[in-house]
């Protein structure tokens, strides 16, 4: 598994290919649009993040010393963005999450 420096820095060059915003906008989407069905049961005021314009959703799981973020958001480019953050963050201990210099946004 990467290193949460190192997944970021693979999406920095992979948005850096594109000079034209839209191309840019179309992979985040992309991004979004390849994340996993969230459940609706985890559409719940617990699980929403509160001060967004669009509604998101964020749940936390430990699994074997790490923990698994799942996420969802009913805006497309916001729904990219918490793509990101999944692939990023998703899977590593708690030190690594909260060590973390998320610099890729």
């Amino acid at each position: 598994m990467l290193s949460i420096n190192e997944t970021q820095d693979l999406i920095i060059e992979e948005f850096e290919q594109f000079n034209d915003w839209l191309d840019r906008y179309s992979l985040l989407i992309d991004y979004g649009n390849a994340l996993p069905e969230f459940a609706e049961a985890e559409r719940n005021s617990q699980n929403l993040i509160e001060g967004c314009q669009s509604s998101v959703w964020f749940t936390a799981r430990m699994l074997d010393g790490k923990v698994h973020f799942e996420g969802d958001s009913d805006a497309l480019l916001v729904k990219g963005m918490v793509a990101l953050l999944l692939k990023v963050l998703s899977d590593h201990t708690p030190e690594e999450i909260l060590e973390a210099d998320l610099y890729m946004i």
